[in-house]
């Protein structure tokens, strides 16, 4: 059973500018979306997205200063910007807004809800029923 996540993506949008939040796999599979956004363009987008922090990790040595690890990825367009950011293992938070966003409340918020994610993603660890027979 896949837990509903929306919650955690809708509340990123509570920051004043914020568009679209989508949770993505590493290989480019929509987790969850906020309920803004359709399902066609939340599975276009978690492939693109998936290939963004790839790029960026692979550039992420050009910085220099040793391994250079990717921690974000932002790219503004004409109409806004893309936040890019690690949600766990394997998985990534990726967000749209507006120009005039908050961009500081925008990585702070993301940061916390890729917290609340990791605490809502987490399994506790099985009891070994057998160990006490």
């Amino acid at each position: 059973m896949n837990p509903d996540l929306s919650w955690v993506l809708n509340d990123v949008l509570q920051v004043r500018g914020a568009r679209h939040a989508i949770l993505v796999s590493a290989d480019g599979l929509l987790l969850e979306r906020s309920s803004d956004i359709d399902r066609d363009a939340a599975e276009t987008n978690a492939a693109a997205m998936s290939s963004m922090q790839s790029l960026s990790r692979a550039v992420a040595p050009f910085v220099g200063f040793g391994l250079g690890l990717w921690k974000q990825t932002l790219i503004e367009y004409d109409g806004g910007w893309i936040f890019l950011i690690a949600a766990g293992s394997g998985a990534y938070l990726a967000v749209s807004a507006a120009l005039d966003v908050d961009m500081e409340a925008m990585s702070f918020r993301m940061q916390q809800q890729v917290g609340a994610l990791g605490k809502a993603m987490t399994t506790p660890p099985r009891q070994n029923a057998g160990a006490e027979a």
